[in-house]
């Protein structure tokens, strides 16, 4: 199964699927179409039901049920695009075989090194087979590892009909990583009780809490005039830009916070004198420090418009998802299904809020109560990505027992 793996894997990821967040069409890239419909042939060939795709780019199948028992349908669900933080184009996927603990060289030409010094848990994977970037892209193991997963795990079941099951939904979507996942998922096509994104990291990783999500972008007017003439005349944006970030707490930034702690990112700024704009993203997992923080950035908005008047500041705020867990938790059954699965399998579970989003965190509000499982991926949406295979297939073998699970206890 391992070669099954690396072959699907390795396959997917020399698709270009970096979705556009500029763009308006869904999917938002070409590429991505391109992998979903590589995703429907290969479902049919493995031995899928009704499979489908749809106009924007959405797959579907069904593994119909082998069992007598009224068993509840669940879900398994991956994003077929990448990330857009790192090139994803040309990807050359490197596999280390046996792995001797110590660094891998990703491109001797570039000097690009994986090295245990800069990453610690690098020498736990000492004797497993890794999947790595050539040093020059992203590999996009989020989340073509999830893909292979869910199809290398169907193939199993289908393969295995001695292994009762109930009705299995899967699905592979669009644009996760511009936040539109779901935005034209079809829950009640999909018509699943429960289901599991697959589109964690590391081994074991079990999550259903996810970030409260807004995006900010603010936009400041200034007047340009020329230097040498501009006393009293010249409006600099890019100084009221400045400013409107001091008042920040700069503290409460990604690179100082962790585990439940919250943040504002500040994740481009581009302009001149004329006209500058930051755009920043706005995370934390309680509803009320949420709104304290949108509550801030409409604060400092309104003091700089007293300040330099009040067309001088724009500020455009979007709530992108919400936690999970207030939609998960009264369903919790299926968090200690996946739970009780990984412990089955000799896996201790991870479970710890994700400090991201994925699509369950949507999901989840649309009806469709959607936790998260790992996939054994390492270091998402750069060029020192790397994944375990061995890991890899500990997450089928997940797959698999979460589907046991729900039939033995049917």
């Amino acid at each position: 199964m391992k070669n099954e793996i690396i072959e699907r894997l390795t396959s997917y990821v020399k698709v270009d699927t970096q979705s556009n967040e500029n763009s308006e069409t869904t999917p938002s890239t070409e590429g991505q179409l391109t992998l979903a419909n590589m995703l429907v042939n290969e479902l049919k060939t493995i031995g899928m039901a009704e499979v489908t795709i749809d106009e924007n780019g959405y797959v579907m199948a069904t593994l119909p049920a082998n069992t007598d028992k009224e068993v509840p349908t669940i879900g398994f669900l991956a994003h077929v695009d990448t990330a857009t933080d790192f090139t994803g184009k040309n990807v050359n996927p490197q596999v280390v075989e046996n792995f001797d603990g110590n660094q891998i060289i990703l491109n001797e030409e570039q000097n690009i090194i994986l090295s245990p010094a800069d990453f610690p848990e690098l020498p736990q994977y000492k004797g497993h087979t890794l999947i790595t970037t050539d040093g020059t892209t992203l590999l996009g193991a989020d989340n073509k590892a999830g893909i292979t997963e869910i199809m290398t795990a169907m193939a199993y079941l289908i393969n295995h009909p001695e292994i009762k099951h109930g009705r299995i939904r899967v699905a592979f979507t669009p644009d996760e990583e511009i936040g539109r996942g779901p935005h034209k998922f079809d829950v009640e096509a999909f018509n699943a009780k429960f289901a599991y994104t697959v589109d964690g990291g590391p081994l074991g990783e079990l999550e259903y809490e996810s970030f409260n999500a807004a995006s900010a972008k603010v936009t400041f007017k200034g007047k340009n005039v020329h230097p040498g003439t501009a006393k009293g005349k010249m409006v600099n944006s890019a100084k009221i830009a400045m400013e409107f970030n001091s008042k920040l707490p700069a503290e409460e930034a990604p690179e100082h916070t962790e585990g439940y702690e919250g943040f504002f990112h500040l994740s481009s700024i581009y302009g001149d004198v004329e006209e500058t704009t930051l755009d920043y993203i706005i995370r934390d997992f309680d509803r009320d420090s949420f709104k304290k923080r949108k509550d801030l950035m409409q604060k400092i908005t309104n003091e700089l418009r007293l300040t330099y008047g009040e067309t001088r500041v724009e500020l455009e705020m979007t709530d992108q998802y919400y936690n999970m867990k207030d939609k998960i938790e009264p369903v919790k059954e299926i968090v200690d299904i996946a739970y009780e699965a990984m412990e089955n399998l000799g896996i201790k579970p991870i479970v710890k809020p994700i400090r991201g989003g994925t699509d369950g965190s949507q999901l989840s509000y649309m009806g469709l109560p959607t936790p998260n499982i790992f996939t054994g991926g390492e270091n998402f949406h750069g060029r020192f990505e790397y994944i375990s295979v061995d890991n890899m297939l500990k997450s089928v073998e997940t797959i698999v027992e979460i589907a046991k699970l729900y039939e033995a206890k049917a």
